[in-house]
């Protein structure tokens, strides 16, 4: 019996630290699932669930082809156990425009499953949660293996902690998705430097693949995976292996994006060709002929999505920052998003640790470092090159490079022999700092911002997904009904399609109406901002963009009755 217990403990002294980061991520879920059973679903989710859905059951995925498939997938699992009612695609006009058709068969999939709105929402986010809590234990396996278990620990805690991934770690969306994929590519090229192999480079190139799956911008891990071959190849006397391990790892992608698409080549359309012309004037010719040579090898679909996402971003969003507004935004907006959306200790931490993690490189050449900086300093620029600001969510890849070298300079910390009593209580009340925030917040993540945004309301300072998403619909749904009322003038992301699922009326705000007005008036914080009011017109002229993003001026010098959730800023009106 005593022998039985020494061995139980010496196991559990061996697993401590997988022990310690199954309960993080337990605790985690259970964080991520209580959120969600509250929280009504978010803008973008309400295209990408009946999207996620039609992609199982139809072996398509041409509908929202603007988001790539791997979420869509994921999110349509469970809903194959719940069986919704689907609108037959012969009763959709197939003489109507693509977006035309994509919102009768969406609508009406919400229509037609009413009585399971709140089943099918649920259901389909709890694949994103349980990609979350993978991306978590991708985090702790990769963080251990560089800097040991005490690192990997608190790496994982604080991930665990931070309201940005807590706030789209349960959303049916593409960041997480994306963050999984490159934290993936990067741990399989470090796996493969560390001992390369044929089946380590199919690692390699599968990875890159899911990755792409996972968002379009991932496809710059094709050029930089022809890099780092090369580089190879350049280092390397007998390149034969470097050859075939390259055209192994080319191979693997391209299946594993060839499979997220069902192997589907589908033919290049006329629809394709005018879309082309449409948005590349001065280059059609040479875009619709890579799209037919392309989709010889990748799916039209995937290729074609790519050129969407190139358009989207010459094209531009509008967004909102620090009372500024911009179509093609601005360099310094992530940086600046990350400041202002992450808590300040990790904040703090974040920083300290790329100075810190610099500093070892140049002074005591650890290289292993680089395996992290690198990658976080190319997104980052990546990042900050693009015109598309309209959420830290898209830095989302580049968090959990920090993420590990903020859990690493803690245990640094911890460990130090000068100063220990301040370097440990720093640490100690970095994690503390942490845990309080996120307790305070609960379970507003999406629309959190830090102490240094507290001089102004909160919509001042950033737009969008970054303070509203749409997921407040049902707490305001039941505040207005617990005063008597089923109508409200509002202007909300997601709100239009969402607030009828809970018994509330939504008039829009811009659209004239001879009705009596309601008794309240719900604006979006990012309407509010006035950086998402879309183009509207007044006596059949179209007006200005100063007009525009100043359409609710009035409001902002008025003290709201209530806000929900805080997104949602409700207005009582005057009679």
């Amino acid at each position: 019996m005593t022998g039985s217990l020494d061995r139980a403990r010496r196991a559990l002294t061996l697993r401590r630290a997988e022990i310690l980061a199954a309960v993080i991520l337990l605790l985690m879920a259970l964080n991520l699932v209580t959120v969600t059973a509250r929280k009504s679903i978010t803008a973008d989710e309400v295209v990408l669930i009946p999207s996620a859905y039609y992609a199982l059951v139809t072996n398509e995925v041409q509908l929202i082809p603007q988001h790539p498939p791997l979420s869509k997938l994921l999110a349509g699992l469970p809903l194959l156990l719940i069986q919704p009612n689907e609108l037959p695609s012969a009763q959709i006009n197939p003489s109507a425009r693509p977006q035309d058709i994509e919102w009768a068969y969406i609508m009406r999939f919400w229509q037609d499953n009413r009585v399971n709105v709140e089943a099918i929402c649920f259901w389909a986010r709890m694949p994103m949660v349980a990609l979350t809590l993978a991306l978590g234990l991708l985090l702790f396996v990769f963080a251990r293996e560089l800097f040991g278990d005490r690192a990997a620990l608190l790496a994982l805690f604080l991930f665990a902690l931070e309201p940005t991934v807590l706030a789209h770690g349960r959303v049916v969306q593409t960041d997480i998705p994306a963050a999984f994929g490159l934290l993936l590519s990067v741990y399989t090229l470090y796996r493969y430097l560390r001992g390369p192999s044929w089946k380590r480079a199919l690692e390699v190139g599968a990875a890159a693949g899911i990755a792409m799956l996972a968002k379009y911008s991932m496809v710059v891990l094709g050029p930089i995976l022809l890099v780092f071959f090369l580089v190879l190849l350049w280092r390397h006397k007998d390149r034969r292996p470097v050859v075939g391990h390259a055209l192994l790892a080319m191979l693997a992608l391209i299946l594993a994006i060839n499979a997220g698409y069902f192997f589907h080549h589908r033919p290049f359309n006329p629809g394709d060709a005018q879309w082309i012309a449409n948005c590349f004037p001065a280059s059609s010719g040479l875009v619709s002929a890579s799209v037919r040579i392309l989709r010889l090898i990748l799916p039209t679909d995937f290729v074609m999505g790519v050129y969407w996402q190139l358009q989207h971003s010459h094209e531009g969003h509008p967004a909102g920052l620090l009372g500024m507004y911009s179509l093609h935004g601005w360099w310094y907006y992530f940086p600046v998003a990350f400041a202002l959306k992450t808590t300040i200790p990790f904040l703090l931490l974040s920083i300290a640790s790329l100075l810190w993690a610099l500093n070892r490189l140049i002074r005591r050449r650890e290289t292993t470092l680089l395996v992290l900086l690198v990658p976080f300093a190319l997104y980052t620029a990546l990042l900050m090159a693009s015109p598309l600001n309209i959420g830290v969510r898209y830095y989302l890849p580049a968090y959990v490079f920090l993420l590990i070298l903020s859990g690493t300079l803690l245990d640094a910390l911890f460990r130090a022999t000068t100063g220990r009593i301040a370097a440990v209580a720093a640490g100690v009340v970095a994690l503390a700092w942490t845990s309080f925030e996120t307790l305070r917040i609960y379970p507003n993540y999406m629309p959190y911002l830090n102490q240094f945004a507290s001089a102004r309301p909160h919509w001042w300072y950033l737009s969008d997904s970054n303070v509203e998403w749409g997921d407040d619909a049902r707490e305001l749904a039941a505040y207005l009904r617990a005063r008597g009322e089923t109508r409200v003038r509002a202007m909300l992301l997601g709100g239009f399609a969402t607030l009828d699922f809970y018994g509330v009326n939504y008039q829009d705000a811009l659209a004239p109406t001879t009705e009596p007005p309601p008794r309240y008036t719900a604006l979006g914080a990012s309407f509010l901002n006035g950086s998402t009011v879309p183009p509207y017109e007044v006596q059949g002229k179209r007006v200005s963009d100063e007009i525009r993003v100043n359409t609710f001026r009035a409001f902002r010098r008025r003290t709201p009755e209530a806000v929900i959730g805080n997104s949602i800023y409700l207005y009582r009106n005057y009679d």
